[in-house]
């Protein structure tokens, strides 16, 4: 791939709900569109395409509306940095190349928020929705016994996935009270009624799956892999023995690039406007970024930003009830599944918290920031560039990513040249 520049009117960054709802809306207005992707495949870590009948119906839709449309999809590229306004540096296989653009849509997603505790870096200790879409690739968990802990809708939708595959599910155990739990069930029939079927369906897959709330994992044990982990509800503790433990503790929005561009971000998400565009002129963003609430948010956000970014502003308009009422139900999630702060207690000194670097919790305790923390540690500089340990730094410590600086993601040296 050579470095020459060619231009689109909209460059639509990230392949998941959001990205192809704004690809889709803006391509009605204009021709000139490009979307990027990191993976192999369109639909996002949601929805993973590998063909029709591995899709629900909803994606099968948008999946077939932005095959059929003019976007030229870029699967397996990623943006790695920003050379000038209104350019990116993008990288595939076969090499690195510049686009310019008119308008920008950010779209990258989230990725799985984790809480450090002894053992939590054993091998087969997961990511629930990694755990889950190794499942889906065809891992074989059929006859495995499993544990599904930490926070959110997530845990059952993997748990349910896991068990159709054939897995043992032993547990599945949320750290939020019944209290909260309870509270976020009652606005589901209000502010996503569609939901409650997606529930119940879900649940008859559970029978006879034990889930408990206030109850987290404190320890996993095991000589070279995962063997037991220990539960806590309470003062209460036993062990589980497990062949596999996916954890997630919510999600945590990918905010590098709109970082990197100059979006203003403010509690965790990047801050946008009525028609989604953040503080840098020309620049959209949608999706999880914005605020983590599901596919729907991201559908309706991913639309008015493609619509808005092409001047079809009035159309945009007709959205933003429904647009509200995801914002709605993502402050019920946030209220019904906050971590709970005994979460902080769980690891030791010798906990790690930076795996590529392999960071010590008693290494970070007298740190004061995470710039300390890169010049004596070296703790967010390792191979992901502190995509785990920064949401986990932030969780215990309170620290902000300071900086953000290219590439945003792993890169060839001469592509950077």
């Amino acid at each position: 791939m050579s470095k020459t520049s060619p231009h689109y009117d909209v460059i639509v960054v990230g392949g998941g709900p959001a990205g192809m709802a704004a690809a889709v809306a803006a391509e009605e207005q204009c021709q000139s569109i490009a979307l990027i992707e990191s993976n192999p495949w369109v639909g996002g870590q949601l929805w993973r395409d590998h063909g029709p009948a591995s899709l629900p119906r909803a994606a099968k839709r948008w999946v077939n509306r932005l095959r059929s449309s003019a976007v030229r999809v870029m699967t397996e590229t990623t943006v790695i940095a920003q050379p000038a306004p209104g350019k990116l540096l993008i990288e595939s296989a076969t090499g690195s190349q510049t686009l310019s653009y008119d308008k920008l849509v950010l779209a990258p997603g989230a990725r799985e928020q984790f809480v450090p505790f002894p053992g939590w870096t054993l091998p087969n200790v997961l990511g629930a929705g990694g755990l889950q879409l190794l499942a889906k690739s065809g891992w074989p968990v059929k006859g495995k016994r499993v544990v599904v802990a930490g926070s959110g809708p997530l845990l059952i939708a993997v748990g349910a996935q896991l068990r159709k595959r054939g897995a043992q599910v032993k547990l599945i155990a949320e750290q939020t009270s019944l209290a909260k739990f309870l509270g976020f069930g009652m606005h589901i029939p209000f502010l996503a009624p569609a939901k409650l079927l997606q529930a119940a369906e879900y649940q008859s897959q559970l029978l006879g799956v034990p889930y408990r709330t206030s109850c987290w994992p404190v320890r996993a044990h095991g000589e070279g892999q995962l063997e037991k982990v220990t539960m806590a509800t309470g003062q209460r503790q036993w062990d589980i023995e497990c062949d596999y433990l996916g954890c997630a503790f919510g999600l945590v929005p990918n905010l590098e690039l709109p970082q990197l561009l100059g979006c203003q971000c403010e509690q965790g998400v990047v801050k946008v406007n009525d028609w989604q565009e953040t503080s840098v002129e020309k620049v959209y963003c949608a999706g999880e970024p914005t605020g983590v609430g599901g596919v729907d948010r991201a559908l309706v956000e991913g639309t008015i930003a493609g619509l808005c970014a092409t001047g079809q502003n009035e159309q945009a308009r007709s959205l933003f009830r429904s647009r509200r009422r995801t914002h709605q139900f993502t402050a019920a999630m946030l209220k019904g599944f906050a971590l709970r702060p005994e979460l902080r207690d769980l690891v030791t000194p010798d906990t790690i918290i930076c795996r590529c670097e392999d960071v010590t919790a008693g290494q970070l305790n007298k740190l004061n920031n995470s710039r300390e923390a890169k010049l004596y540690t070296r703790c967010g500089m390792g191979t992901c560039q502190g995509r785990q340990c920064h949401s986990v730094t932030e969780f215990l410590y309170g620290w902000d990513n300071d900086t953000v600086r290219p590439p945003v993601l792993p890169a060839r040296i001469e592509s950077m040249i």
